[in-house]
């Protein structure tokens, strides 16, 4: 299965939506285009929409933590929201549960971010 990225901006929140595997096939893919986005735009903030993420891999983690780098950096929050069981618990093995902020749904990670659509 391959990887769909959906990149959306709402005030300074960047919306990624991952739909298929995130794996070492595709996380060059990931990486390009949300590093893109991040310092092309006007984004503070990433809500990282995991509804149709089927899979992912220690690749996809070290993405996620790339990019969480990159925006803490430049001052703004990562969260993640929708993220199947298998995908939480990747997270939590990982230790970026103790780091990243966990919604259940997109609405509620702009809440958490205090940005109302």
């Amino acid at each position: 299965m391959s990887l769909q990225v959906e990149l959306e901006q709402q005030r300074n929140v960047l919306i990624v939506r991952l739909r298929g595997e995130l794996d070492h096939h595709t996380a060059d893919i990931v990486r390009f285009k949300m590093e893109d986005a991040i310092l092309r735009g006007r984004c503070d903030h990433v809500v990282l929409s995991l509804r149709d993420l089927q899979f992912m891999d220690s690749s996809g983690l070290g993405v996620v933590l790339g990019r969480y780098k990159l925006v803490k950096g430049r001052g703004g929050r990562m969260v993640v929201c929708d993220a199947h069981d298998n995908v939480k618990r990747l997270f939590e093995l990982s230790g970026l549960y103790k780091i990243l902020s966990f919604y259940d749904t997109e609405r509620s990670a702009l809440a958490g971010l205090e940005v109302v659509s």
